[in-house]
């Protein structure tokens, strides 16, 4: 066994507990973390494959960002721990089945690849971050100005809904 092969089992089963924590997790400021750490994961798991703007990208946006959004909207509706339900029957008889199902299909398309990877990118696609940012910057600055400026105006709508009335 190599490095980077284990190193990918080590960050795989990082980001499986860290999903099962969010789930499992009673705060929601919890969950939140939970969720960073899936996201840390899934960045040192772009590292391996050798996607260094994409892991950047990750760590930046997915795990500053957004999960500064996250926390501060729990923050602002001020949720706390949350309250516990028996599992409803269509969770039971329904989700569970179709978990198992979903599972198995997951696992027999594994079995079918058998370990093939697929083949490299073509010679023309984006190789480098110097590229790619000059396509971002130059050809799509305004789809990534737009973006922005969505964000800011769900932001803004996140503090409206949570005002409350005095």
């Amino acid at each position: 066994m190599s490095g980077p092969f284990i190193l990918f089992f080590v960050f795989a089963i990082i980001a499986v507990i860290g999903a099962i924590l969010l789930i499992v997790a009673r705060e929601p400021i919890h969950s939140a973390l939970s969720l960073i750490m899936v996201m840390v994961a899934l960045a040192a798991l772009y590292l391996l494959l050798g996607a260094e703007f994409i892991a950047a990208v990750q760590i930046i946006v997915y795990g500053g960002a957004v999960m500064v959004l996250f926390v501060f909207v729990i923050m602002l509706l001020n949720a706390g721990v949350e309250e516990r339900t028996n599992f409803s029957k269509l969770a039971t008889f329904g989700g569970v089945p179709l978990a198992l199902a979903l599972g198995g299909i997951i696992a027999a398309a594994i079995w079918r690849s058998s370990g093939h990877l697929p083949p490299p990118a073509a010679s023309g696609a984006m190789s480098s971050t110097r590229e790619l940012s000059m396509l971002l910057f130059s050809t799509f600055v305004y789809p990534f100005e737009l973006t922005s400026f969505l964000i800011l105006v769900a932001i803004l709508g996140a503090i409206v809904l949570a005002q409350r009335e005095n």
